[in-house]
């Protein structure tokens, strides 16, 4: 875990991390200064097993022989332990599938002010259907995705578009204040810039 920010501020950010997150974690700070001014502690926690730690429940490998795990749970229970401060108010977001893991925490706890999945991987089987069946305990969510990020061969992956346009549906829907932005590019494309944009956008909207 690794704090970075005005370490007293009122407003904390936790983003679940892997290395390369880290590695473009200080231009990601410098990007959120530039679109708010309001001040703001980051909390990056970071994450052993990606694919494993981040999922909801067990699904089938997309990419090689590993199958997705279902240790979000246990990830989430740990990241509530570090939102101890009843003064503070927290936000919790990230990249990929950091970021479907962030949107599906608001749906497991209301401690969170608001959320944001930034090139969310909201195609991960049957999470559609576990949104429309459940209700959000957040009143903010930040949802974003590139614009050639459905535009692959792999059928599960293509489907990432159509599932975050129906996610942002179903939340405008219920009444949540919600954002859906498009950004050039693929699902590689400047993922540091794209994560400050949802941390920003959840500071002046929340």
């Amino acid at each position: 875990m690794k704090e970075y920010g005005a370490a007293l501020a009122q407003d904390v950010l936790i983003q679940p991390v892997d290395a390369r997150d880290l590695a473009g974690v200080q231009n990601e700070i410098a990007a959120i200064k530039n679109m708010t001014d309001v001040p703001f502690r980051l909390i990056a926690v970071s994450v052993e097993h990606w694919d494993r730690d981040l999922s909801p429940w067990s699904a089938p490998p997309v990419f090689g022989r590993e199958p997705f795990g279902d240790g979000a749970p246990s990830l989430l229970e740990n990241i509530l332990n570090i939102c101890a401060d009843p003064e503070k108010t927290y936000y919790l977001g990230g990249y990929s599938l950091a970021g479907l893991f962030s949107l599906w925490a608001a749906y497991q706890t209301d401690r969170f002010a608001g959320v944001a999945s930034a090139s969310g991987s909201l195609w991960f089987p049957g999470f559609d259907a576990y949104m429309a069946e459940h209700e959000i305990r957040t009143g903010s969510v930040y949802l974003s995705l590139g614009d050639r990020e459905e535009k692959v061969k792999k059928p599960v992956m293509a489907s990432v578009g159509d599932r975050t346009r129906q996610a942002y549906a179903l939340l405008s829907e219920r009444g949540i204040r919600c954002a859906l932005e498009w950004n050039p590019g693929n699902h590689f494309a400047r993922p540091d810039l794209r994560t400050a944009k949802a941390f920003a956008w959840l500071l002046n909207h929340t």
